[in-house]
């Protein structure tokens, strides 16, 4: 197996991630320097930076959901609640979801039991964008448009420039680098314009796509590298 199809399969690193160590003379195979496309089995000595990673028991494979929330679903991980993400999607091993999405709104979210990854996504400092497609009450204008994307102040704080775009009279798509709580509810609300449906349809690189509602499915490896990539 290609060494970086093996240590990927332990959880440790994407693909991608390995072959850029591999290029860097960082991983070493029984004692040399491992060389894009190398081999390697489950006897063989790993080390990255020095340190043994591969030797031993088969780490437990990570695992990575999208999903498509319906309105009402709460994500939680505490199954006393009613509408809880995890008894929802009822999947067989632990998993929780990765940030929130509001009862109210419906679309992506991701699922995972890898704890490195939430914190990579979450972190405000990697700028990570996610997209929404909005409805209002109201008819959008550009004065409407250019204020939300210069910064809302919301009790002690300004929201962060953001990018919007108006879809028709009464919706618009949006782009956050950040979470704030209900954040375009209450950047709407500063406007005097009421939220009617709220949908997030990308996270970062990965997009809701032709996932049907309620539905989820495993990311593909592409999707994956591409994602560990833009976040490591």
């Amino acid at each position: 197996m290609r060494l970086n199809k093996f240590l990927s399969s332990r959880g440790s690193y994407s693909r991608r991630a390995v072959d850029k160590l591999i290029q860097a003379d960082r991983i070493s195979i029984n004692g040399k320097i491992a060389r894009l496309g190398d081999k390697v089995s489950e006897g063989d000595e790993i080390k990255v930076d020095g340190e043994l990673i591969s030797k031993g028991k088969k780490k437990k494979k990570p695992i990575y959901l999208m999903f498509n929330k319906p309105l009402g679903i709460e994500c939680t991980t505490n199954t006393n609640t009613k509408n809880n993400i995890i008894d929802f999607i009822g999947y067989p091993k632990r998993i929780f979801p990765v940030g929130r999405l509001d009862k109210d709104s419906e679309g992506l979210i991701f699922l995972t039991n890898d704890g490195e990854v939430v914190n990579k996504i979450l972190r405000s400092e990697n700028n990570n964008e996610k997209e929404y497609v909005v409805g209002v009450n109201k008819k959008v204008n550009a004065d409407f448009l250019n204020k939300m994307r210069n910064g809302v102040k919301l009790n002690n704080t300004v929201t962060k420039k953001c990018k919007i775009e108006k879809l028709d009279n009464y919706s618009f798509k949006i782009v956050l680098t950040q979470g704030l709580n209900r954040q375009i509810r209450k950047m709407c609300a500063q406007y005097d314009y009421r939220v009617k449906h709220l949908k997030r349809v990308r996270i970062i690189n990965i997009s809701l796509g032709k996932l049907r509602l309620g539905k989820f499915r495993k990311l593909t490896s592409l999707e994956l590298d591409n994602l560990m990539d833009k976040i490591n």
